[in-house]
């Protein structure tokens, strides 16, 4: 994990070595204090000399302020490593994420990529700033007074031999547990993030079923888990403290007793008893805070290995096998026995056998029930999904051969879910072309016919969406999100059951701009009214996976018995509606 981790911080490690030195050096100067005060105590007091006294004393100043500047130095030092490596860790994620296929993110679930990408990289980052402080000044004080305070006194400093060992089995315990609790806790932390997520997401839904109880409950029971495996987690680590002050107690009690004795018999002096105490107290602390550090590390751990486990994922698609000539020339399309599933194991094909072939400029519809596989079949166009076997073919070559940005760029597709981000409408259009001039941008907006609500509004473009487009309507931001697919110019249209929240006459309307503005332009049109596809070049006919029927609206009406019943259901519909 370190190897894979540790190229997020090498742009720091300047920073890193400075701060290690930084805090090594504030260590030795708090180490040195004790040993200025001794002699203060042995002999400048005895021999009442008062120079000696304050000479000694302004040395133990000087070196408190040297030891404060080094302290301030490492916390700078420390904190700019930490939050640059935190940053970078998050920024790693974040890219490499980009680069997943839908299976991919499927894998680990939204939910747990946001607490990854957040969560676990502050740990991280928190563990590489205490990590500088503590386990470099840890150490470096324990060893050097552990030196000095046996250069004090040998016969006293048997006391570790009790107490040391105590302290390694305690810590050594107390991790061994945590291990595991600590990875369980990141995992409950993701099913809490997941119903939130799911909640404010569908808030709409949850408040028209009158769900908010049912939601409440769940949200509760994750909390109380969460609350649960947290006590336990952290229950470990508080119990660390409490039994190493007994440990800590019982040594300078024991310090007391022999080192009381040895000033007695003049073994010792009363000054280095005085320095012997302190450095007792500074290891004593030291080992307490190394044993936090560990604490520490051990959630760190945990997070480091699902940070490492998003790195580590290897995109289920790449641009391996692309060839740096290839260019979407035209709209054509081919499936050429094309069988799809969605996982590798699973024991059925969601497509079976498509064989299609569409020429560039038509306009193509797709009818059939829910579950026939329409929107799977058009996400293999742009490929966002992969074929397992079969070609499928744009502009007369394999989606494998474009790099995926190309092929994308080249496909606009407007998905069942209509998606806006926050901001303006203006900056959620200029998603279809960055460049786009205010005539373009309404050009594209009268073919959606979104021109309509626009001008009504008083900042027309310039009007802020707010979080998810939650200020305009279904049918609104239905022709906003083909507005921005209009811009991108694009070989291939994809419009996945995107008119559904419109009326039929402006349903028309849009068919009509596409036949007009976009003639060259490849148009698929996913649809539930026959209504919306009937005057296309050709009408596909799906049915569990298949590819049951496909031609004009005159011919599916004599071939094809699922198309008629469609048309007729529909028709009987509207007269009676009528």
């Amino acid at each position: 994990m370190i190897k894979k981790l540790w190229p997020h911080a090498r742009p720091y490690e300047a920073w890193i070595a400075a701060g290690i030195a930084c805090s090594a050096g504030e260590a030795i100067f708090e180490l040195l204090i004790p040993l200025v005060m001794s002699d203060i105590v042995n002999i400048g007091i005895p021999a009442a000399d008062q120079s000696y006294i304050l000479w000694h004393g302004l040395k133990m100043v000087l070196m408190a302020l040297v030891s404060l500047a080094l302290g301030a130095g490492a916390a700078v030092c420390s904190s700019v490593a930490g939050q640059g490596f935190g940053a970078n860790l998050r920024r790693a994620e974040y890219e490499h994420i980009q680069e997943y296929a839908f299976s991919n993110i499927e894998k680990f679930s939204t939910a747990s990529l946001v607490t990854r990408l957040t969560s676990d990289a502050n740990n991280m980052q928190m563990s590489l700033m205490m990590s500088m402080r503590l386990l470099v000044r840890a150490p470096v004080m324990l060893v050097a007074a552990l030196v000095l305070s046996i250069r004090i006194s040998l016969r006293l400093s048997s006391v570790f031999l009790v107490a040391l060992p105590l302290l390694a089995v305690v810590v050594a315990t107390i991790l061994i547990r945590t291990g595991p609790v600590f990875r369980s806790l990141q995992e409950r932390t993701d099913a809490l993030n997941l119903v939130v997520q799911e909640n404010l997401a569908g808030i709409r839904v949850v408040k028209s079923f009158v769900r908010a109880d049912y939601e409440q409950e769940k949200f509760t029971k994750r909390n109380r888990n969460l609350k649960e495996t947290s006590e336990k987690a952290f229950g470990m680590v508080v119990i660390n403290m409490p039994i190493m002050m007994l440990i800590v107690n019982a040594t300078l009690i024991a310090v007391i007793w022999f080192g009381g004795g040895l000033v007695n018999r003049g073994e010792l002096l009363t000054g280095d008893l005085m320095a012997y105490f302190t450095y007792i107290m500074q290891i004593m602390m030291s080992l307490m805070m190394v044993s936090m550090v560990f604490m520490m590390l051990t959630r760190s751990v945990a997070c480091a290995r699902r940070i490492v486990e998003v790195l580590e994922e290897r995109p289920a698609m790449t641009d391996e096998a692309a060839k740096e000539d290839a260019v979407v020339r035209d709209g054509s399309i081919d499936f050429d026995h094309v069988y799809f599933k969605y996982h590798e194991n699973s024991p059925e094909w969601v497509l079976r056998d498509v064989d299609l072939h569409i020429k560039s400029g038509q306009t193509v519809g797709i009818l059939g029930g829910t579950g026939s596989a329409k929107t799977t079949l058009v996400s293999l166009i742009p490929r966002l999904y992969e074929a397992q076997e079969g070609t499928v073919r744009v502009g007369g070559r394999p989606v494998k051969d474009y790099t995926m940005v190309h092929l994308r760029d080249a496909v606009s597709m407007v998905l069942q879910k209509n998606t806006l981000f926050s901001g303006t409408i203006r900056e959620n259009l200029l998603w279809g072309a960055p460049d786009a001039t205010e005539e373009q941008l309404w050009a594209a907006c009268r073919a959606a016919c979104a021109d309509e609500f626009l001008e009504r509004m008083p900042d027309g473009l310039d009007t802020d969406l707010g979080q998810g487009g939650v200020n305009v309507s279904g049918g609104q931001k239905q022709r906003l999100c083909i507005a921005r697919a209009i811009l991108k110019q694009p070989k291939v249209l994809i419009l996945d059951d995107s008119t559904s929240a419109v009326d039929t006459a402006t349903d028309a309307k849009i068919r009509t701009a596409f036949a007009n503005e976009l003639k060259d332009t490849t148009k698929i049109i996913i649809a539930q009214r026959v209504t919306s596809v009937m005057e296309a070049d050709q009408i596909l006919v799906m049915d569990d996976g298949r590819l049951v029927a496909h031609g004009t609206h005159e011919e599916l009406m004599k071939t094809c018995d699922i198309y008629r019943d469609v048309y007729q259901a529909q028709q009987e519909g509207v007269s009676i509606g009528g």
